[in-house]
């Protein structure tokens, strides 16, 4: 492929993907100093005919009926049963809202809380792959231009010989900080 080529699809791909790269870039960089965004939460307390049991689908049942009562949307991700020493609770995760269902003391009664994200929190749970179908393809989309980003730069830098030794050291003592980095940490 020559230099030309190479330039403009590493020009093209990078300038249409700055906007997301930002968005994982300013989240991921953030969450590493637990900067998570919030919720709003509202709990409410459902009388049940039966006691909870630890049944992921009858739980998700239970959990898409209070919704639909309260015309509520689902949340984008899945739903599971999180264990915590002698309890549980149902947990369904999405990149706008959480929802928790928990058994309370009285085995007739479950505690449903629901947990609207700030639109800042919205951004980390896209970025832990929280939202729908179409957000998780377009961060695979992303995935293949970063690569086909730096491997496009990596190529032209190759064909300029002048360069050729530099690029070539940058990768190796970058492999050996990132090996370095993982190893001590």
């Amino acid at each position: 492929m020559n230099r030309m080529t190479l330039i403009r699809v590493h020009m093209l791909l990078s300038t249409f993907m700055f906007p997301a790269v930002l968005m994982f870039l300013v989240t991921g960089g953030l969450y590493t100093w637990s900067i998570k965004g919030s919720y709003q939460s509202e709990s409410l307390l459902i009388e049940l005919a039966v006691p909870l049991q630890e049944d992921s689908q009858m739980l998700n049942s239970l959990v898409r009926e209070e919704l639909d009562q309260r015309d509520i949307s689902y949340p984008s991700g899945q739903g599971e049963i999180k264990q915590g020493g002698l309890s549980y609770k149902y947990e369904w995760t999405g990149s706008r809202r959480d929802v928790l269902l928990e058994p309370t003391d009285d085995p007739l009664v479950a505690k449903l809380t629901v947990k609207e994200a700030s639109w800042y929190r919205n951004l980390v749970q896209l970025h832990k792959a929280k939202g729908g179908d179409l957000f998780r393809g377009y961060a695979a989309l992303l995935a293949v231009a970063l690569f086909v980003i730096l491997l496009s730069g990596f190529l032209v830098v190759w064909q300029i010989p002048k360069y050729r030794r530099q690029a070539l050291m940058a990768t190796l003592a970058g492999l050996l900080v990132f090996l370095l980095v993982v190893i001590l940490s």
